[in-house]
């Protein structure tokens, strides 16, 4: 069986690593208000209030926001039955089209005609399957 290092100890190690590693930035620094010796000095950044603009720069302009699109649906599936509740409530024409998947492998899957939803406009979207139904969704399409 191991021993295991207390809480302490390891608390007690971390911080002996972490003093060697900044041991060695501070000793690089020079002592008082002389200027280290050598290429790496630095002068002190001056900065001129003159300099400073006294209104922030102009921003470029942001791309324009694209078009809000897309009616709202609710599918509600009830047996074998699918029911789609459509409201389009943008300025542009949706062209809608009702989706079933059915469960049962030799019921067939329907794909409903395109229907257009104008501005403000609301519209029910209805499918079936012989049995059940595995899922059901709408497509949307600009007009």
């Amino acid at each position: 069986m191991r021993a295991r290092p207390s809480r302490t100890v390891s608390m007690l190690v971390t911080s002996v690593i972490l003093t060697g590693l900044l041991v060695p930035g501070a000793a690089a620094e020079p002592m008082g208000d002389e200027p280290a010796a050598g290429p790496e000095a630095v002068a002190p950044a001056v900065v001129e209030l003159a300099e400073i603009p006294a209104e922030p720069p102009v921003q470029p302009s942001r791309p324009a926001a694209r078009e809000l699109f897309g009616a709202d649906c609710d599918t509600t599936i009830e047996g074998s039955q699918v029911t789609a509740n459509c409201h389009n409530a943008y300025p542009g024409t949706d062209l809608l089209r009702l989706h079933v998947e059915c469960d049962r492998w030799w019921d067939v899957d329907g794909d409903g005609a395109a229907v257009p939803v104008g501005p403000a406009g609301r519209v029910e979207l209805t499918g079936r399957c012989w049995k059940e139904v595995r899922s059901a969704w709408i497509t949307h399409q600009r007009a």
